[in-house]
């Protein structure tokens, strides 16, 4: 839709338009909405039987909202798309900073100027983008950033007193009047500044340094606040959150299949890399129950949350980890490895928040430690449980572990070609004959990445020994991963 025509007061009057708040302009677009039954909230997967439901019905009570939620659960992204149910333009008395509806001016500017100019007042129109503004809070937010304070300058520039209300400074608040705010992580702003939210959410009063002015702001709120934060670095108080009528609580993609095509979905991939690079439905499950495995984990802090961007970051990584790979080896294309998952231990390291436990065992470890716990739950969906047919005459790993037993090993380096890493994995007997007994139909990709698998499996279940080294992995029988330091003096 074009930007209206209309430039004066006089003209929107003849025009019939008819001054809305902004809930109601929420609720009535909302209405429209879910009888055409569009969606609005594009790209946001996993909340239409849940969140979604709930913030419509807050919108159609006209509620200010907050969203309670651990990290990465688009708790910024949802309030970012209320945008687009705001009107497309709306009109403001040209040169106010504060919006200033034509038809209800509030501000001394808009005023002094309708009463000089009438219907000849100018107006522009405000496209709904320009409405939104988002506040994170931190503890050095001040009253002054979000309500406003004194100028000086101001005063003494225009020769006003202290006394006179066109001195004020407006903050960011007064500026968002007919718009959309939106303040992150809340229990961070002090106490003290709550508290100067109370009028503005209840009767829409605003005060700044003894000016006790009846602006009756038109803003819709929403808030975003972690559970953490509660106990951790602050809290919201108990007024303010009486005043916020809808709390919503968010929560992580519940199954696997939801989560995974979150993650394809977000991931920041290049073009070549969607087409060169192959990553098999298995390595996507390993990614994505690493994730899973983590807000399962006694070594990481629950309360934290393992943000979505854990698995988004990993899949970047895994991504590029393969592409340098073809880069050195000068291939056209790519395929995943299982090995290439202990590359993105550093997408892994930066999105967990570890507890005592787990900072004894080292971030790197703990890392790890995950990716085993992921290949384990996998290796039990595609392979019978080593532990359970362990002593059975057919054991379908017996050519493989006795291979191992004999003292021999199998290095898998990351940069191996790919005529190379098929050969490594080719070396060890009954290997390949183990993923036939499967009867999978399987590309001879796919067949290699299994055996591969297989062996990592094996380990988990501590049937071999996986050491990572410089270059990649290196597997041997159990027994020789154990390094047996027995130095002894010549006395004994």
């Amino acid at each position: 839709m074009a930007q209206p025509t209309i430039t004066t007061l006089g003209d929107l009057k003849k025009s019939g338009y008819q001054s809305k708040t902004v809930k109601q302009e929420l609720r009535d677009n909302l209405i429209d909405v879910l009888k055409s039954k569009k969606n609005i909230f594009e790209g946001i997967q996993g909340y239409e039987e849940t969140v979604l439901p709930q913030l419509q019905s807050a919108i159609l009570s006209k509620h200010n909202i907050i969203l309670l939620g651990l990290r990465g659960q688009a708790k910024t992204r949802i309030a970012r798309l209320l945008t687009s149910l705001m009107d497309e333009y709306v009109p403001i008395v040209s040169g106010s900073e504060l919006n200033d509806d034509p038809l209800q001016p509030l501000s001394h500017f808009a005023r002094t100027l309708i009463e000089e100019k009438g219907d000849a007042t100018p107006i522009s129109w405000l496209h709904r983008n320009e409405r939104y503004s988002e506040k994170l809070a931190t503890p050095d937010v001040s009253i002054s950033d979000l309500i406003g304070d004194v100028d000086p300058i101001k005063a003494a520039n225009q020769k006003l007193t202290f006394a006179d209300e066109r001195v004020i400074h407006f903050g960011m608040i007064p500026r968002a009047h007919r718009g959309l705010f939106v303040i992150n992580e809340l229990p961070d702003l002090q106490p003290r500044i709550q508290v100067a939210l109370f009028n503005i959410l209840q009767e829409g009063d605003i005060q700044v340094r003894g000016f006790k002015l009846r602006f009756p702001l038109d803003v819709q709120f929403v808030f975003t606040a972690n559970p953490e934060d509660y106990t951790n670095r602050g809290s919201i108080i108990t007024p303010l959150k009486d005043r916020i009528e809808s709390q919503i609580l968010t929560h992580y993609p519940k199954t696997l299949e939801l989560s995974k095509a979150i993650t394809e979905q977000e991931a920041d991939l290049s073009s070549e890399q969607r087409e060169k690079i192959i990553i098999p439905e298995l390595i996507s499950n390993l990614v994505e129950r690493i994730a899973l495995e983590a807000r399962e984990s006694e070594y990481v802090d629950q309360k934290s949350g393992v943000s979505a961007r854990l698995t988004i970051s990993a899949y970047e990584l895994l991504h590029s980890t393969i592409e340098r790979r073809m880069l050195i080896n000068g291939e056209k294309t790519g395929y995943s490895r299982v090995s290439d998952l202990f590359n993105i231990i550093p997408a892994i390291t930066g999105k967990i928040e570890l507890v005592y436990e787990g900072e004894l065992e080292g971030m790197a470890s703990v890392a790890y430690h995950l990716i085993g716990k992921a290949i384990r739950k996998e290796f039990e969906l595609l392979f019978p449980n080593p532990e359970k047919v362990k002593k059975l005459q057919n054991n379908p790993y017996r050519l493989v572990l006795d291979y191992f037993n004999i003292g021999k090993h199998l290095d898998i380096d990351l940069a191996f070609t790919t005529k190379e890493y098929q050969r490594a994995l080719n070396s060890v007997p009954g290997l390949a004959s183990l993923i036939d007994s499967l009867d999978l139909k399987l590309t001879p990709d796919n067949k290699f990445l299994l055996m591969e698998f297989a062996l990592n499996g094996l380990a988990e279940f501590s049937q071999l020994s996986r050491q990572k080294i410089d270059t990649g992995m290196k597997f041997q029988d159990i027994m020789g991963g154990i390094n047996l330091d027995m130095n002894f003096d010549e006395e004994d």
